[in-house]
């Protein structure tokens, strides 16, 4: 999967604008949640997000949807990694 892609995906789903970023290897981001549900294409490297009950490992191609409100923390892979990821609002 290529970025337009991914970006198109996300878009169409009401996720967007999204957005492309990338890590270097063994970059790690903290525990903390979002407001929003987020949706995430990784499309080169690798990348494993760590929630409460399990690690789920994306690499290349590979999506993963987070629910608003859900804590994770992530650590890049030993290449880094290439992502797209876009937002949908909760409305209650």
């Amino acid at each position: 999967m290529d970025a337009n892609e991914a970006i198109g995906i996300i878009e169409a789903e009401g996720a967007g604008p999204a957005r492309r970023w990338g890590n270097s290897p063994g970059d790690r981001y903290g525990r903390h949640d979002h407001p929003y549900h987020k949706v995430l294409f990784c499309l080169s490297g690798s990348i494993v997000f760590h929630v409460d009950d399990r690690d789920v490992e994306l690499g290349p191609g590979d999506r993963l949807d987070l629910p608003a409100g859900t804590a994770h923390a992530a650590t890049v892979g030993p290449e880094g990694c290439d992502c797209v990821e876009g937002s949908r609002s909760v409305t209650g």
